[in-house]
């Protein structure tokens, strides 16, 4: 059994930038997280995570994409750098890159398998502080789930469908 760590990072107040957060609670309503499954709903990424890359086989990253050239609502896959050269010329909406965590963590010898899954935003910087999705990420959301069960079942240790009491599959 593979020890895989999700992280749903997001701002919940800023529409679409809190989709991470939005799979994090959507997640534990639909499935039971098997053991061996870490979930955690982190405003941003930080150093202190690195240690997750050290211990896990596998490291999930779900979050807002930004500059992808895709439809708002598109759902993506790819590696940390696939997932940083679609954030464009601000390369993030957090501190801190997913594969500059990933890079920190080679050099100081740790391997983990890094999976992103995230959804094109229509709209991650509000004027007002707005806890909701805009319609078309809304919509996305339970593909984005979806997308994330599968990935956790491709590593080998599937949620647990709260429906059917039976493994998630993709």
């Amino acid at each position: 059994m593979k020890k895989i760590a999700v992280f749903c990072v997001g701002n919940r107040l800023h529409l679409d930038d809190g989709v991470g957060p939005a799979v994090y609670d959507e997640v534990f309503k639909r499935f039971d997280v098997p053991e061996g499954v870490e979930m955690f709903d982190l405003g941003v990424l930080t150093m202190d995570m690195i240690n997750y890359i050290d211990t896990c086989d596998a490291v999930i990253t779900v979050d807002a994409v930004e500059y992808s050239g895709e439809e708002p609502g598109t759902v993506l896959r790819g590696t940390p750098q696939d997932m940083a050269n679609a954030q464009g010329p601000n390369m993030s909406l957090h501190d801190l890159r997913l594969v500059d965590l990933f890079d920190n963590a080679t050099w100081l010898g740790y391997d983990a398998e890094g999976v992103c899954i995230g959804v094109q935003v229509e709209n991650a910087e509000p004027d007002l502080l707005t806890q909701d999705l805009t319609p078309k990420v809304k919509a996305a959301l339970p593909l984005l789930v979806e997308t994330l069960a599968a990935e956790v079942a491709r590593l080998g240790n599937p949620f647990i469908d709260k429906a059917t009491g039976q493994p998630y599959l993709g």
